[in-house]
């Protein structure tokens, strides 16, 4: 599963590893959690002939995918991420899969190796050659019973590769560079057409990092949660209000 991840790029950076229009700023991001917004690029209209401009539109949505044909949000779950191997035919996924794949720019993820059933060692799995990557998402959009509407994602996951199976037997799916245009080509490309693409990562292609439990409260947005070897005894005082510095962390806000 991916249930934290970061964008440490800045948003020059990450526009031009996607090919994407240009994108407002944002800080950096060490501890992203569902619920909160994170960014997506989806096809946009297709440029002029002889454009070399990107058609790669930028879009913030709230993590956690709600299909539209849901009535209450209250009695439904969180889906923060879509299990590739059945989102093809499952009833919450397959109308994004067909019209609405994204995808999702990542500095890394987080996971936690379980132990007697219980959360333990976490990790920082960032690319071993550094840079971004792309996770494989899905976009909906939700239409509340008031008339608003609000943008909402997944994030496909997959078995994990080896090097990553002695944490957790799942990883999101990462999209490569040469493979973004037919994931997000959802007029020419049926969802049969890029399954091929949900495929784990290629061994090696990660290093797992050791790291404290201070990722575990989402208010520890800075980049000491993913050093190696921290001890929770690092995490920062609060400021007299019973808030730490910078607890919201430019986590950003989308309501």
């Amino acid at each position: 599963m991916c249930a934290r991840f970061a964008l440490t790029a800045t948003p020059d950076q990450t526009a031009s590893f996607l090919d994407m229009v240009a994108v407002e700023d944002f800080p950096p991001r060490y501890n992203i959690a569902p619920t909160q917004p994170i960014l997506m690029t989806m096809s946009g209209v297709a440029p002029a002939v002889g454009s070399n401009l990107p058609n790669r539109q930028p879009l913030l949505v709230r993590w956690g995918l709600i299909p539209a044909w849901v009535k209450d949000v209250r009695k439904f779950p969180l889906l923060f991420n879509a299990p590739s191997e059945t989102a093809i035919e499952k009833a919450s996924f397959k109308a994004a899969m067909r019209h609405r794949r994204a995808l999702v720019p990542a500095s890394g993820f987080y996971e936690w190796r379980r132990t007697g059933g219980r959360r333990g060692q976490a990790f920082w799995i960032r690319p071993r050659q550094g840079g971004l990557i792309a996770f494989a998402g899905l976009m909906e959009t939700y239409a509340e019973p008031g008339g608003s509407e609000m943008d909402t994602g997944a994030i496909l996951t997959v078995t994990a590769s080896a090097d990553i199976a002695h944490i957790h037997d799942r990883m999101p799916v990462v999209i490569a560079t040469r493979d973004f245009e037919r994931w997000l080509d959802c007029q020419t490309q049926e969802p049969r057409d890029v399954a091929d693409l949900l495929r784990p990562a290629p061994a090696d292609f990660f290093e797992a990092i050791p790291v404290s439990d201070l990722v575990n409260k989402v208010a520890n947005t800075g980049p000491i949660i993913q050093e190696r070897g921290v001890t929770a005894s690092a995490e920062p005082k609060t400021n007299g209000r019973g808030r730490k510095p910078g607890a919201d962390g430019g986590q950003m806000t989308l309501f």
